[in-house]
């Protein structure tokens, strides 16, 4: 896992959460990198597979209250646990003012069973909770490994390590987002910047289309990604970081001849 609390600049509170839900094995790691770095750490996830939610504010009440389960889940002493009936960014919301005690000051999202390249991290709920989180000021990580028969969360937790290192050194509230090839740390080859490439991992292809129904299917990207983005890192077995930013002008955007003033129609007459 991550290395000892020494090799941290100082102790911070710690939100993980994802959107693969609070039984995945990738969310128990993610705690464990944080735990064992001497942070104060609390976890709180989806009930259920919250995967797609993108920054989706779902959440489920009853008589207008939050539902959330504490669980007893042994092997990280002193950590508490939520299931709750939300999706993830909801969460960050709702602990950016309290609900899980302390609020955070950094939130970590993952590790996500699955890559989230390219411009397709708009539609993951692992990123839409660290970018909810940035909007609130705090630094934040998603972080998400490959898939395959065996998962090498030891590689994820490495990388995360020291990602999470870097992120708090830098007292900036980023928000990166962190891809690492499912390899054994051995053969990971680098960690480095990349920029989000124009798709993701997985394009989307209409395969059947007749009347009032369509079929798609779902393909991963070819290997000759563009050079120097998240997908070419990814497939070159390199573990990469984009910081990336929630909510933001588009400064380059062509003017619009948009009228400034508008016409307004006399109200109806009441009868």
């Amino acid at each position: 896992m991550a290395g000892s609390a020494a090799g941290y600049p100082r102790t911070v509170r710690v939100l993980i959460t994802n959107d693969d839900g609070i039984d995945s094995a990738g969310l128990r790691a993610l705690a464990s990198v944080a735990h064992e770095a001497g942070h104060q750490v609390a976890v709180a996830a989806p009930s259920w597979d919250a995967s797609g939610a993108s920054a989706s504010l779902t959440a489920v009440e009853e008589g207008g209250r939050l539902l959330v389960e504490e669980r007893d889940l042994v092997g990280l002493p002193g950590v508490c646990f939520y299931a709750v009936e939300a999706a993830p960014a909801f969460i960050v919301r709702a602990a950016a003012v309290g609900v899980f005690g302390t609020p955070p000051e950094i939130v970590l999202s993952g590790i996500n069973r699955g890559p989230n390249l390219g411009h397709a991290v708009l539609h993951s709920g692992t990123v839409g909770a660290a970018l909810t989180a940035s909007t609130f000021g705090l630094p934040s990580m998603a972080v998400s490994i490959g898939t395959g028969s065996e998962v090498h969360w030891e590689t994820a937790c490495h990388v995360a390590g020291l990602a999470l290192d870097a992120l708090i050194r830098s007292g900036r509230p980023t928000a990166l987002n962190v891809n690492v090839p499912n390899v054994h740390l051995d053969d990971l080859k680098s960690f480095e910047e990349a920029r989000l490439a124009s798709f993701g991992a997985i394009q989307t292809t209409i395969t059947e289309q007749g009347a009032g129904y369509v079929k798609l299917g779902y393909e991963p990207m070819e290997r000759d990604a563009e050079p120097g983005t998240d997908v070419a890192a990814y497939h070159d077995g390199i573990a990469c970081y984009t910081p990336l930013i929630a909510c933001c002008e588009d400064d380059d955007a062509p003017r619009l001849d948009m009228p400034t003033k508008l016409r307004h129609t006399r109200p109806l007459a009441r009868r």
